[in-house]
C-alpha cells in the first residue's frame, strides 16, 4: 500500500507552525467576528480536506481527543490516515463521544446539538466543530455581540449548517454548557464561541 499521501503533507515545524496557528485561534476566540490571516502553505491534507482546516485539525487534535468526521471525510481513506499519521487522533462514529468534530460540507451538518454540549459542572467537556468554510465574507451577513466584542461584529461565513441562527439560540440558551465553533476559510479563521450571540443581518 502507498503510504506517502498519509506522510506527506504535515506540518514541516511541527512547533512552530502548530503556535502560529493555536496563537490565531486565541485570538480569534477572544475577539468573535474577526478573521485572523494564516498562510495555506502550513499543512497539505488529501482533499477534501481544506489546507486550513486540515491545520486547525493537527493543532487541536492528538491521540487523547476523539474526532467524529462527517460523511465526506469519513468516506475518504487517505484523508482518515493523513490525520490519524499526523495526529492520531481517534476517530469515533457518535457525534456525542467527541470532542471536536471536523466538518468538510457544513451545509449537510446534523444539528449541532447531538454534539456533546458538556455538563453544569464541566462545561470544558463540550465538542469544538471545525466548519471548513469557502469564505468568511461572500455569504448573508451576520450581526455578533458578546464577551470581546465592544459593540456588535458582523461575519459573512459560507456555507453554514441549515437554520444555524436558530440552532445557535439554542447553543446560548444552553450556557454554560454548549458548543464552541472554529470556522476555518481560505483567508484564515474565525471562532464563533458559545458566549456569542448571532442575528441576521437585514439586507
Amino acid at each position: 500500500m502507498d503510504i506517502l499521501p498519509a506522510v506527506e503533507g504535515g506540518f514541516g515545524d511541527p512547533v512552530f507552525n502548530a503556535q502560529t496557528v493555536f496563537r490565531a485561534m486565541m485570538d480569534a476566540m477572544a475577539r468573535p467576528g474577526r478573521v485572523m490571516p494564516l498562510p495555506a502553505s502550513l499543512a497539505s491534507p488529501p482533499a477534501p480536506l481544506s489546507a486550513i482546516a486540515g491545520a486547525v485539525a493537527l493543532t487541536l487534535c492528538d491521540h487523547d481527543t476523539p474526532i467524529w468526521l462527517d460523511a465526506a471525510l469519513a468516506a475518504n481513506r487517505a484523508v482518515r490516515d493523513w490525520l490519524g499519521f499526523h495526529a492520531g487522533m481517534p476517530v469515533v462514529q457518535v457525534p456525542a463521544e467527541a470532542h471536536f468534530a471536523l466538518v468538510a460540507q457544513p451545509g449537510e451538518l446534523i444539528a449541532i446539538d447531538n454534539f456533546s454540549q458538556g455538563t453544569q459542572e464541566y462545561p470544558d467537556r463540550s465538542a469544538t466543530l471545525i466548519l471548513q468554510v469557502d469564505s468568511l465574507s461572500q455569504g448573508p451577513r451576520l450581526k455578533l455581540a458578546g464577551p470581546g466584542i465592544e459593540s456588535f461584529a458582523t461575519l459573512a461565513p459560507t456555507p453554514l449548517p441549515r437554520h444555524f441562527a436558530e440552532q445557535w439560540k439554542g447553543n446560548n440558551q444552553r450556557f454554560p454548557r454548549g458548543i464552541d465553533v472554529v470556522l476555518a476559510a481560505p483567508e484564515g479563521v474565525a471562532c464563533l464561541p458559545r458566549t456569542t450571540r448571532i442575528a441576521p443581518m437585514e439586507s
